[in-house]
């Protein structure tokens, strides 16, 4: 084991399982920190005899250190908003709906606008709520709350009333005003139709977002997670900047922008570059549909359960086509939101378009999501280089309704963890926070057992589809690592490598998988410092 001279080690883990990420040597049972990266890994006795007095050292007593997790897709700053917002992720009736609003409603000063949410109306049968439901108990708050995929949301009559749309809405193209039988907007907006309400919500100030951003770093590193790549807007860099600035970064960030500004990233590069290991830009967002729950996924077929809607498509081929382009010209990286089979087959063409034109390259493009497959498109990922970056969590939670939108048939090919292994393709995990918890162990659990989160499947719902601990370990660590061009300073524990390590209370290999969702973080360190402690003992 060769060891560098300095820096002096600052904190040593020994007694544990330490599952590397590194194919070459998977396991060891003890790692030092040394600075803002990891200076060896090896055994608790090799790993004590350079560890100096002045060291913390801890005994993680056969507990499981990995690489911290990656989340490859998140929405960090609405997350970070959303923590402190009215919480409806798990109202399961239309009465607890309304209370949870009128509750919140009391404890914020009139005229502020209530927000997020995060609604399932899955869990009361589907049927879409109303602003009737909610307009007696908000008359001074307009309120703007999404479901929980972000893909439609619900206006109050206050809302409509400061958006201008009380009197009459107009249908959006890419977008669905939901209207009720005399042809008024019930108060549900979809996809692009939701810029007429969000558009007149007043700005949040940058002390609010400075805010969020904390809570959202503080949040996720307890859950073990040590960088994110956030999928947002360029209204998001200054707030990252600011804490960059500050030296107060618990989490790296890979910044993503929407593509249809790619002239202006290609510029920022140009005179800036792309960033340092804590906070970089690069990565460009757009969307080819929108989601199941919302019935705007683009699919080949019609929806199981609404035979006239093939859902739609939010970015038309040709103008996503032009901007693919023009992006790739300029070396940037792509991440296309496609859930659909027709959405993600598109998307597949478009690249192979691109390739024609502009030859091969390292590009590591991504299909955000990549949910609901055709069969014959798995191949293509590998024979493109598309990264599948999806979310595992999604499967135990829609998998409770799928089924009945999609039908059985098209089901088996539904958050297809397996198949998209077995055909080659790169895989990287993430929670897409705010829409689901940023919680890789529950995401780890989720693709490992594919238990849905009502229990009616303990067999796991299409078992087909199961992946092995070792398998999504990478995708949240190695392989999300790859997804943002990182791959060569995290994703791996090696020395050399910076210091971005999770502890867990066990070695989630060697329990039963139901079990992994019990795990706790009790130790995360990014960069060489620790962001979260649950108080671990230090040895003696």
């Amino acid at each position: 084991m060769s060891i560098a001279a300095s820096p002096a080690v600052s904190i040593a883990i020994v007694n544990a399982r330490v599952w590397t990420g590194d194919p070459s040597r998977p396991w060891a049972d003890a790692i030092a920190i040394a600075g803002t990266s990891i200076k060896a890994v090896g055994s608790s006795a090799e790993i004590r005899k350079l560890t100096p007095s002045s060291a913390r050292v801890i005994d993680a007593r056969g507990g499981m250190v990995a690489p911290g997790f990656i989340d490859a897709h998140v929405h960090f700053l609405t997350g970070g908003l959303a923590l402190s917002s009215v919480q409806l992720r798990d109202a399961s009736t239309p009465a607890e709906f309304t209370r949870r609003i009128a509750e919140h409603a009391r404890t914020v000063p009139p005229g502020t606008w209530i927000q997020h949410g995060d609604w399932d109306h899955q869990l009361w049968g589907g049927e879409l709520p109303t602003r009737d439901w909610i307009d007696s108990v908000t008359v001074d708050h307009p309120v703007w709350i999404n479901r929980l995929d972000g893909h439609m949301a619900l206006a109050n009559s206050a809302a409509l009333a400061a958006a201008g749309l009380i009197h009459g809405v107009t249908d959006v193209a890419g977008g669905t005003v939901v209207r009720d039988e005399r042809g008024a907007p019930t108060g549900v907006f979809k996809d692009n139709a939701m810029s007429l309400v969000s558009r007149a919500i007043p700005h949040t100030t940058d002390a609010q977002l400075d805010r969020a951003l904390h809570a959202a770093m503080s949040h996720v590193a307890s859950k073990g997670v040590t960088a994110v790549h956030h999928m947002g807007f360029w209204e998001d860099l200054p707030v990252f900047q600011r804490a960059h600035d500050a030296n107060t970064m618990r989490t790296r960030i890979y910044a993503a922008v929407p593509l249809a500004t790619h002239a202006r990233l290609a510029a920022h590069v140009a005179e800036f570059g792309t960033g340092d290991a804590l906070l970089r830009v690069g990565l460009l967002k757009a969307f080819v549909d929108g989601s199941l729950g919302s019935h705007t996924a683009a699919m080949l077929e019609p929806f199981a359960d609404a035979p006239d809607n093939r859902g739609l498509f939010v970015t038309d081929p040709d103008t996503m086509l032009e901007r693919m382009l023009a992006a790739d010209a300029a070396g940037l990286q792509l991440a296309i939101h496609a859930i659909g089979d027709h959405a993600i087959r598109s998307q597949l063409d478009l690249f192979a378009r691109v390739v024609a034109q502009h030859g091969v390259r390292d590009r590591r493009w991504r299909i955000e999501h990549a949910q609901h497959m055709h069969p014959d498109d798995f191949a293509r990922f590998r024979e493109l280089d598309v990264i599948a970056s999806m979310q595992p969590y999604h499967a135990i939670d829609d998998g409770r309704w799928a089924e009945k939108v999609v039908g059985t048939r098209r089901a088996r090919y539904t958050y297809a963890f397996r198949s998209m292994l077995d055909h080659g393709a790169a895989l990287a995990f993430g929670s897409d926070w705010f829409v689901a918890p940023p919680t890789p162990l529950e995401g780890i659990y989720a693709a490992v057992t594919r238990r849905t989160l009502d229990d009616a499947n303990p067999n796991g719902w299409i078992p087909e589809e199961k992946i092995s601990v070792e398998e999504a370990l990478q995708a949240y660590t190695r392989g999300a690592a790859y997804a943002g061009f990182a791959d060569v300073q995290t994703g791996v524990l090696a020395r050399g490598r910076l210091a971005d390590v999770v502890l867990l209370d066990r070695d989630i290999t060697r329990i039963a998988a139901e079990s992994i969702r019990e795990t706790q973080v009790q130790l995360t360190v990014m960069n060489g410092e620790v962001v979260h402690d649950a108080s671990i003992r230090v040895a003696d």
